[in-house]
C-alpha cells in the first residue's frame, strides 16, 4: 500500500488555502487509498519568534480543524509532530548529509529571511535547516507520496535529493518520495493581493478567508476581492490573476473547470457573489463538526496520543537503521 504523509503548521489561523489544497484532499482521497500519516508540525513553528501559548492554542486548534475536515483515526494516523523524538533524531542526521549551499537556495528561506530582515528582526538558524526537518518529517516513515501545495514541492524535492545521497554513500535505507499536487486550487491566492498565496502566517488582512470565519465575514471578503480592469469574465491566470482565482476558488468548492465558469457570467459582482455562497457552504459543515470536537477535548487528545503511539513505532525502525547506516554506535541495551 502506497504512505502518504504531509502535515500542517500552526503558525497561524488554518486558511480557506489550507483547506482546498490539501486538507480537503486528505479526507476524501490520500486517507482511503493508502496508508497515510496527518501530523500538526509544531516543531516548524519555531522558526521564527512567536509566542508559545499562541503555538499550542493553534496546535490544538489545527488538530481538531483537521478531524473536522474529514480525517478519521480509523483509517489513518492523526498526530503532533513534537510528540514523536524521531523526527528531531533524524534531522540532525540529515543534517549531516545537506550542504549549505542546498539550504540557502530555498525560495522560502530567501522570501522569510528577508521579510525578517525588513522588520528589524534576526533570522533563526531553524529558518534555514527547517527544509532538513522537514525532509526528516517526510522520511522517517518511507514515505511515498507527499501531497503539498505548488510552494512546498521545493522541499519534496530536497527531501528526494537527501535520501537518494544517504542511500548512496551509506546503504540503501530510505524511500525516496514524490510530491503530488491537485489540479485545481492547488495555491489558492490571496483575495486582495492575488500575486500572493493565501497564507495562515499573514495572521491578518480581508484577503484571507479562514476556516472558521462567520459566514457574513466570508462573504464580505469574497465581495471585496480584488479582480482586474475590464468587464468580461475570462479565465487567464496570468493576465487576470484576481479574476482566475475566483473562477479557481469557485471551481475546487463546485467541482467545476475555471474556464467553462467563466463563460456563465457576465459581470464581476454575479461571480463573487456564487463564490462566496460556494465558500460559506464548503466551510459549512468543517465548522459544525468542529464546534462539536471542541465540546469533547478528550476525544481529540485521545486521537492524537494513540496516533503519536502509532507514527512512532512506524518511524523508530527507519531511524534506527539510518543511525546505525551513517556510523552511529547502537546503544548497550539494544546491541544486545
Amino acid at each position: 500500500m502506497t504512505r502518504v504523509f504531509s502535515g500542517v503548521k500552526p503558525t497561524g489561523h488554518l486558511t480557506l488555502g489550507n483547506y482546498l489544497g490539501a486538507m480537503r484532499q486528505w479526507a476524501a482521497e490520500d486517507q482511503r487509498r493508502s496508508d497515510a500519516l496527518f501530523c500538526v508540525v509544531d516543531l516548524h513553528a519555531l522558526t521564527v519568534d512567536h509566542d508559545p501559548a499562541r503555538v499550542r492554542r493553534l496546535s490544538r486548534q489545527a488538530a481538531s480543524l483537521l478531524l473536522a475536515a474529514g480525517l478519521d483515526p480509523e483509517l489513518c494516523t492523526v498526530f503532533v509532530q513534537s510528540h514523536v523524538d524521531e523526527h528531531a533524531r533524524l534531522s540532525y542526521v540529515l543534517e549531516c548529509v545537506a550542504t549549505d549551499g542546498e539550504m540557502r537556495r530555498m525560495i522560502q528561506y530567501r522570501e522569510k529571511a528577508a521579510r525578517e530582515r525588513e522588520r528589524g528582526g534576526s533570522v533563526r538558524l531553524s529558518l534555514l535547516t527547517y527544509p532538513v526537518l522537514m525532509a526528516a518529517d517526510i522520511l522517517a516513515y518511507g514515505t511515498d507520496d507527499v501531497p503539498v501545495g505548488i510552494d512546498q514541492t521545493q522541499h519534496v524535492e530536497l527531501a528526494r535529493d537527501l535520501a537518494v545521497r544517504f542511500n548512496q554513500r551509506y546503504g540503501h535505507t530510505f524511500v525516496v518520495p514524490r510530491a503530488t499536487n491537485p489540479a485545481v486550487a492547488a495555491r489558492v491566492m490571496n483575495l486582495q493581493e492575488p500575486a500572493s498565496k493565501m497564507g495562515k502566517s499573514d495572521d491578518v488582512g480581508p484577503g484571507i478567508v479562514y476556516l472558521l470565519d462567520e459566514p457574513d465575514v466570508v462573504r464580505k471578503k469574497v465581495m471585496r476581492a480584488v479582480t482586474d480592469s475590464g468587464r468580461e469574465v475570462v479565465y487567464d491566470r496570468q493576465a487576470r490573476p484576481g479574476l482566475a482565482n475566483l473562477l479557481e476558488i469557485l471551481a475546487a468548492c463546485t467541482g467545476g473547470e475555471p474556464a467553462e465558469l467563466a463563460g456563465g457570467y457576465d459581470s464581476y459582482g454575479a461571480l463573487k457573489k456564487d463564490t462566496a455562497e460556494a465558500v460559506v457552504e464548503v466551510l459549512r459543515p468543517v465548522q459544525e463538526r468542529h464546534k462539536e470536537l471542541c465540546a469533547d477535548p478528550g476525544y481529540v487528545e485521545g486521537v492524537l496520543q494513540e496516533g503519536a503511539g502509532k507514527a512512532r513505532a512506524m518511524a523508530r525502525p527507519t531511524v534506527d537503521a539510518a543511525y546505525r547506516a551513517i556510523g552511529l554506535l547502537p546503544p548497550v541495551n539494544a546491541a544486545r
